[in-house]
C-alpha cells in the first residue's frame, strides 16, 4: 500500500480487505504523514512495515508508535530493507530510486509509491537476471483510483486491487 495521506479509513479498509485475501504483512511505501492514519489498521493483527515518503509528517511521533505496537507497526525510516516469505524486499518512496535499486539485483522485490499510478514490472538487472518492481498507487484515491496491491510471494504474482466506493 502507498500513499494514505491521513486517509485513516481507506487505509483500515484496504487492510481489512487483504486480510481476508491471506495477507500476512503490510507493506506500506510512504506518504503516511502521521499515526492516526495507522491506529486503524493495526487493529487487522496484520504487522505494518511503513516508510514515511515526501510527505513526512511526524516521524518521532511514528517511531513512538512503533516503539508502543508491540511489534505491530515496524516503522523503518525513508527506505527499508524486509526479508518477508523467504524474499528479500526494498522499499522506497520514489519511483526512480526504486527503479535503480531494482536494477542492482540484489533484491527479489522493490516497493515504491508517490505517483499514485499503480503498475507491476519486471526490471532487467545487472546479474542477468530480473527483479519485480511494484507500485500499489495510492490507497487513498488522491487524483487517481483507490489501490492497493496484493502480492503472493511463492509464486511472485501481483495484484491490483481497487477499493469499493463507500
Amino acid at each position: 500500500m502507498s500513499d494514505s495521506h491521513d486517509r485513516s479509513e481507506a487505509l483500515a479498509q484496504a487492510v481489512r480487505a487483504a486480510a481476508a485475501q491471506g495477507a500476512v504483512a503490510i507493506i506500506h511505501c510512504g506518504d503516511v504523514i502521521g499515526t492516526q492514519t495507522l491506529r486503524a489498521a493495526t487493529r487487522s493483527g496484520l504487522p505494518l512495515h511503513v516508510i514515511h515518503g515526501n510527505n513526512l509528517g511526524d516521524p518521532v511521533s511514528l517511531s513512538r508508535l512503533a516503539r508502543e505496537s508491540d511489534g505491530a507497526v515496524q516503522y523503518h525510516g525513508t527506505d527499508a530493507r524486509i526479508e518477508l516469505g523467504g524474499r528479500r524486499i526494498f522499499v522506497v518512496h520514489y519511483p526512480e530510486y526504486a527503479y535503480g535499486m531494482a536494477c542492482t539485483g540484489d533484491w527479489d522485490l522493490v516497493c515504491c509509491g508517490h505517483s499514485h499510478a499503480a503498475r507491476v514490472d519486471r526490471v532487467p538487472n545487472v546479474k542477468n537476471g530480473e527483479t519485480w518492481l511494484v507500485n500499489p498507487g495510492t490507497v487513498a484515491g488522491l487524483f487517481a483510483p483507490a489501490t492497493w496491491m496484493l502480492g503472493d510471494l511463492d509464486a511472485m504474482r501481483f495484484d491490483v486491487k481497487e477499493l469499493e466506493a463507500r
